[in-house]
């Protein structure tokens, strides 16, 4: 499965619901804060699930990867994280925002 860039945030939402009743262990990827020209704004989802399947956006496909992998771990673990993006920190030369904004995503387990 790959990103859908048009999944509103209710269809992302139905997605984790549909996803966990069917006995899928999920992750939801939330942008929660933005500075400069961000691809996404505050609000956004993505929803993970433990195979790496995944549907919504939080970068407009930026970070996407980084975030599925991290959101993996949040679903081994139980343990939610705080993921931020952008060209003025390490994380420039592994991904980056190619608008030069910059995103705070809030990863979480869904229960």
């Amino acid at each position: 499965m790959t990103a859908t860039e048009t999944t509103s945030i209710p269809d992302v939402l139905k997605t984790a619901e549909s996803w966990r009743s069917a006995g899928r262990s999920v992750a939801l990827a939330t942008v929660v804060e933005t500075w400069g020209s961000a691809p996404r704004p505050v609000g956004s989802h993505l929803v993970i699930d433990a195979e790496g399947n995944f549907e919504g956006s939080v970068s407009g496909g930026c970070v996407e990867g980084a975030v599925v992998s991290e959101a993996i771990d949040v679903i081994e673990t139980g343990k939610p994280t705080t993921l931020e993006f952008g060209v003025a920190d390490e994380t420039a030369w592994r991904v980056g925002l190619s608008c030069g904004g910059r995103i705070r995503v809030y990863v979480e387990p869904v229960t």
